[in-house]
């Protein structure tokens, strides 16, 4: 069973990332949706965690996803060391879906300053 630090104040960093995450799924490519979603996997099963009950993994809207990966970087406490090897993953993958919120960011001014 998952085993969580004290309660913790987001950073504006944090909430940023969040806020800048799309309402629906990530536009993410073949190769970084099996990470992204290996990395949730690795941490739900380590912890004995359910993120998205009944969601499959391609409708999870990208705020909840990236959301719930820096409120499990910050609460979880591993306790071995499968847990450790699964929440020492959690930073790339919150790098990597910022990252790609950028991305679908700027397509998405682009696209409005082209269509204008």
């Amino acid at each position: 069973m998952a085993t969580l630090k004290k309660d913790y104040i987001p950073e504006l960093s944090e909430v940023r990332m969040v806020r800048r995450a799309p309402e629906r799924p990530f536009a993410l490519s073949g190769e970084d949706a099996r990470y992204i979603e290996a990395c949730l996997r690795d941490v739900e099963a380590s912890f004995g965690l359910e993120a998205f009950p009944g969601v499959p993994f391609t409708r999870i809207p990208g705020r909840a996803l990236i959301g719930r990966f820096i409120d499990w970087w910050r609460a979880l406490a591993p306790a071995d060391e499968r847990q450790r090897d699964a929440h020492a993953r959690l930073p790339a993958a919150i790098r990597l879906l910022d990252t790609v919120s950028s991305l679908m960011e700027e397509r998405a001014q682009r696209e409005r300053t082209s269509s204008s």
